[in-house]
């Protein structure tokens, strides 16, 4: 199989059967991101435990690209750190913004290396990285996290 097609059908997985879709009611913080150039919509929750994150999700609407995206990268904060979900954050938009190119470090992101090829999409490059602004927003300014809950 090639590699764009397998690509292609790790995001439509994501898109059509997302498994961190929902509402988590007893969040620490609840952040929402918008991208009003094309109408993506969501909301994240988490639960913290110390500086680890115990559990996420995301509630909303948007194009396949979003939804994936912001599912992809729950799967991959999920116990890890708030400095390690920022650095894996800082990766994700390096790479989607074509900055970032070295195997090793778009090999730590996991499924989400799968929306690399965005990097030569300028109009799709907000969808991809909405979720992970919205994750290293609300982890490095909890205090506008915890106003919309």
């Amino acid at each position: 199989m090639e590699l764009k097609q397998l690509y292609r059908e790790i995001v439509n997985e994501h898109n059509l059967h997302p498994v961190n879709r929902g509402k988590i009611e007893d969040a620490d913080l609840v952040l929402r991101g918008v991208n009003p150039s094309c109408g993506d919509d969501i909301t994240l929750y988490m639960k913290l435990d110390g500086d680890v994150i115990k559990a996420a999700s995301y509630d909303g609407s948007g194009c396949a690209i979003s939804q994936a995206s912001v599912d992809m990268m729950v799967d991959q904060i999920l116990g890890k750190n708030k400095e390690e979900a920022i650095k894996l954050a800082g990766t994700f938009m390096g790479m989607i913004k074509g900055e970032i190119t070295d195997e090793e470090s778009i090999e730590a992101l996991d499924e989400a290396a799968a929306l690399q090829d965005v990097a030569h999409m300028p109009a799709r490059v907000k969808c991809a990285v909405l979720g992970w602004h919205t994750m290293q927003e609300m982890l490095e300014h909890p205090e506008k996290a915890q106003e919309n809950k």
